[in-house]
């Protein structure tokens, strides 16, 4: 008897470690390196007050740029979270205005209380801005803040914001310096990807803004999942379903009257998605307002699971985690 062997596969190229820290850009998109930090240096030449602190990550989280620019204002306070909230509170008690960085687990978990008690109920004027927010470290547990924004949520006082791209982080540094108290804001560093400024965008702290209409789904996204639902609304578009894409950048406060206006109209899905456990985010904070005001649309969630993720290369956990663009695409195409 004759044996047939298949024809072999093709191999995909192996990812390697780097993988687990990669750019969350996609092959060839457009890019800014470190807006965030550029941005700060543009604030800081007209404001004074403006001071960087970090806790051992100014090359990790853009404020190395910013130090290079005013040396003189900028603090490293080592590995020490505790102490980079609890001085900048009392920097921001003197009239200064501290730009506090960090890794986002680092701040919701290891400096939660120093921030709760120095700052929140002290109403200061510090903003916290941490990198690697939700599924952006393939490192596992340690780096992954799957749950930050429930955290910051949840404190009194607190505006949270987490945004899509390099052209909202442009915007989103002189808007956050306007506003008088704390914020916490999720950090995208490095090479960002550049998705918004097609779409005319314009950053309004407090406010959810109609990237695109659809008539079938409306996707309410916020972070990095924006770039991903604008994504996947031309991978529906392929099998003619017309999606919708609602960017909410601050989370709290919540922009209710936008939300209950696009999620009001009849006869599409609502699916939020957000880089985020499925836990206290964005997810939660929609579906409460929806039930709160009498608004039930058919209902869905894309979002991190309620547990601890493994480690890995990104895009394999992106995949597994449904937060893919393919796999976006692919839970909705299974509920419409």
């Amino acid at each position: 008897m004759k044996t047939v062997r298949s024809a072999p596969q093709p191999r995909k190229p192996r990812l390697t470690t780097s993988a687990m820290i990669a750019s969350i850009a996609s092959e060839g998109q457009k890019t800014k390196p470190a807006p965030f930090g550029h941005a700060l240096v543009e604030l800081a030449r007209s404001r004074p007050d403006v001071v960087g602190m970090t806790a051992d990550l100014g090359k990790y989280t853009d404020l190395h740029i910013f130090a290079k620019e005013f040396p003189d204002r900028y603090y490293q306070m080592g590995m020490a979270e505790q102490l980079l909230f609890g001085a900048a509170s009392g920097l921001a008690a003197e009239g200064f205005m501290p730009f506090a960085t960090t890794y986002a687990v680092f701040a919701s978990r290891r400096a939660y209380d120093f921030i709760h008690q120095t700052i929140a109920e002290e109403d200061r004027n510090v903003k916290i801005v941490c990198a690697l927010p939700g599924l952006t470290s393939g490192y596992g547990p340690s780096h992954q803040a799957a749950e930050d924004l429930a955290l910051f949520r949840a404190m009194p006082n607190m505006t949270v914001i987490d945004p899509c791209d390099a052209h909202e982080i442009e915007q989103l540094v002189p808007a956050i310096a306007a506003h008088q108290g704390p914020v916490y804001m999720r950090l995208l560093r490095g090479q960002v990807p550049v998705v918004l400024d097609e779409y005319d965008y314009r950053f309004e702290l407090g406010k959810a803004k109609l990237i695109r209409d659809g008539k079938d789904v409306l996707i309410i996204s916020s972070g990095i999942m924006t770039m991903r639902a604008l994504e996947a609304v031309q991978v529906l578009k392929n099998d003619s379903v017309d999606a919708a894409v609602l960017h909410v950048p601050t989370i709290k406060p919540l922009d209710a009257e936008t939300i209950l206006r696009e999620a009001g109209k009849s006869g599409r899905l609502v699916v939020v998605a957000e880089n985020h456990t499925t836990i206290g985010g964005l997810g939660e904070a929609v579906a409460a307002l929806l039930m709160r005001s009498g608004v039930h649309p058919p209902f869905r969630q894309i979002a991190l699971p309620d547990e601890f993720l493994d480690a890995g290369a990104l895009p394999t956990l992106h995949d597994r985690y449904g937060i893919s663009t393919a796999e976006i695409a692919r839970q909705i195409k299974q509920w419409l």
